[in-house]
């Protein structure tokens, strides 16, 4: 071990013995892992410390350590569940109040852990792109909240990522939430968490997030856009009121005249920016139900006329996209040594299938050297050759198709995006081809589709009302090292949209069937069921379901492709019959590398059975 790796690996010690003890939990678990620390129970996730520990990287690595064991230290997962607000982008301020609780804690009692913590902070503001944000961004308000009350809490200044975005929001969130501020501020303790909840709820009743105040607030909007609707069209308006959002509506009927759903602008663009995949869940599965049904009808398309089948080189200009690719590094560099492990482990399993054996005891061929006495004993002995004899290993190509709907934004688009660089790179080594897709769509509620129904009467049971974005990020014949930049693109802001899953699927799946390899594998990696709200409104919930389906049946019952699906906190085996969920998105890199393992696996023993049966 040279004098680097010594270093780090005496810093990785010395920073899980910090952690326990700032935690003051004497059975607490701390593990290297993710990007950013995590909590769970009595068990903590730090990030592994960059590979070159300077200065700061060691002050952000100690400061993720800090975070750990602060809340370890100073949060109850329990409590804060009971008092947590209900709605989703209410509960992600709700959160990032208390994180600024539990490090201002520690920052107001040692001033080394204020210093970690802030140079923790501004690494996670400069990831979540927070520096160049010009404009209000409504995911933002969370962690510009929590910046506020850290200042307030430990006089501390935000750090320089964070100055473009506090002085986009401060102004704002001063006015009507500075008092709620200045009383959580003014705490006598912040050890008591119930106490500090409280405050917090205030803080979002100023923002008229309160589940209490919600209704109300989307009434109100209705009621404003009713009224501005009923200078317009009186009748058209009368008739909207007496329909009614309880009575079942026939297809193509859940719209108003200006061509907007009867749900309101605030059910439809909620969390459209949202960084944080569970509020996107939330809101997704909000939307869902007030889609209940189906026309029955089969599926199509409205119009294909703007899909879009495009090259991620194509999607971004080339310095955006090497920045972003740069980004993807240094989140690749936390999780080498966990993702490398497992990469390994499949490339062994691979080679493994691969390696030649030898035919021994010939009387023509290489000379075997184990036999040379043979050879010096008796010249004419001719059983002293050998022949090399390649193992059956059948050409295989794999297709990783990746949702990139807005609720993967966030951690889980990031470690689908590491997997799927790490597995490309290692699967190329094995000879096997790699292709990398990505589904979404061009735009939120229908884009150019939708205004083309608008435009033609919107007739009834209209199909697919949006406009498909497919993107190829690595093509099977192309080397790893030409695609890795363009897998950057999936960190990209404003990519991530709506998700048709059953299209998606049947796209991957010709281009697979267009290839030669006798062996094509798809794998699906989603977090949920197909969503898309324009299409679900005109069409039923079950629509977009209904699709998939039958899709997954066709090629699991029909198609030489063997299809398999890993589901990120969302239980997709009750749509494909191969498949597993996972819980922790850190854990998508050993589900993808034990499934392939599985089916080469699967596969070597049919190829066993196969000689056997040739033999006898």
């Amino acid at each position: 071990m040279t004098p680097k790796e010594q270093l780090r690996e005496a810093f990785k010690r010395a920073l899980l013995h910090t952690t326990r003890a700032l935690s003051a939990q004497h059975d607490v678990e701390v593990a290297f892992g993710g990007e950013h620390a995590s909590v769970q129970g009595k068990n903590a996730r730090i990030p592994l410390p960059a590979r070159v520990i300077d200065a700061e990287a060691a002050a952000i690595a100690r400061g993720e350590g800090d975070a750990a064991a602060l809340r370890l230290a100073h949060h109850d997962d329990a409590a804060h569940d009971a008092l947590a607000p209900r709605g989703a982008e209410a509960r992600a301020i709700f959160a990032a109040l208390e994180n600024a609780r539990c490090e201002a804690i520690g920052a107001r009692a040692l001033k080394g852990v204020g210093d970690n913590l802030a140079a923790a902070l501004d690494k996670t503001i400069r990831d979540k792109g927070y520096e160049q944000l010009s404009a209000k961004d409504d995911a933002a308000v969370g962690d510009v909240a929590a910046l506020m009350l850290r200042e307030r809490l430990t006089g501390r200044t935000p750090p320089p990522a964070a100055a473009s975005i506090m002085a986009t929001w401060r102004d704002d969130l001063e006015t009507r939430t500075g008092a709620s501020l200045d009383a959580m501020a003014a705490a006598a303790g912040l050890d008591n968490q119930q106490a500090f909840a409280e405050l917090a709820r205030d803080f979002i009743r100023d923002l008229d997030l309160d589940d209490d105040d919600q209704g109300d607030r989307e009434d109100s909007d209705n009621a404003n856009d009713e009224d501005a609707d009923n200078e317009n069209d009186d009748s058209a308006d009368d008739d909207a009121e007496t329909d009614g959002a309880d009575m079942p509506e026939e297809p193509g009927d859940g719209e108003s005249e200006d061509g907007e759903s009867d749900l309101s602008e605030q059910d439809m663009e909620d969390g459209a920016e949202e960084d944080d995949g569970a509020a996107e869940n939330a809101r997704i599965s909000s939307l869902r139900s007030k889609f209940e049904g189906d026309t029955g009808e089969a599926y199509r398309a409205y119009t294909t006329a703007f899909d879009e089948i495009a090259e991620a080189a194509d999607l971004c200009d080339p310095d955006e996209l090497l920045r972003l690719r740069k980004s993807l590094d240094r989140q690749l560099d936390n999780l080498h040594t966990v993702v490398a492990r497992l990469a390994n482990k499949l490339q062994r399993k691979l080679m493994a299938q691969q390696n030649r054996s030898w035919v021994f005891d010939l009387e023509e061929g290489v000379l075997d050297a184990a036999r040379l006495t043979r050879v010096v004993v008796d010249p004419m002995q001719p059983l002293s050759y050998k022949m090399e004899r390649d193992q059956e290993f059948r050409d295989t190509v794999v297709t990783l198709l990746i949702d990139n709907s807005g609720s993967m934004r966030g951690r889980p688009i990031t470690i689908a995006a590491i997997c799927a660089d790490i597995l490309a790179r290692t699967l190329e080594r094995c000879g096997v081809k790699v292709e990398i897709l990505g589904f979404t769509t061009r735009a939120w509620k229908g884009g150019q589709a939708r205004e083309k129904w608008v435009q033609d009467g919107r007739p009834a049971k209209p199909g697919r009302l949006n406009e498909l974005r497919h993107v190829i990020y690595k093509p099977a014949n192309a080397p790893w090292r030409r695609a890795r930049t363009s897998l950057g693109l999936m960190m990209k802001e404003g990519l991530l949209k709506e998700n048709i899953d059953g299209e998606a699927l049947m796209w991957a799946h010709q281009r697979l069937l267009a290839r030669p390899e006798a062996r094509r594998i798809m794998m699906v990696i989603s977090d949920g069921a197909p969503v898309d709200d324009t299409t679900s409104s005109a069409n039923g919930g079950a629509y977009l379901e209904r699709h998939l389906r039958n899709v997954i049946s066709f090629i699991e019952t029909r198609s030489p492709v063997e299809l398999l699906a890993i589901g990120i906190g969302h239980d997709v085996t009750r749509y494909y019959r191969r498949a597993l969920t996972i819980v922790d998105v850190d854990q998508l890199g050993g589900a993808i590398v034990d499934k392939l393992a599985e089916l080469f696996d699967e596969d070597a023993l049919k190829n066993a059975a196969r000689r056997k049966g040739r033999a006898a």
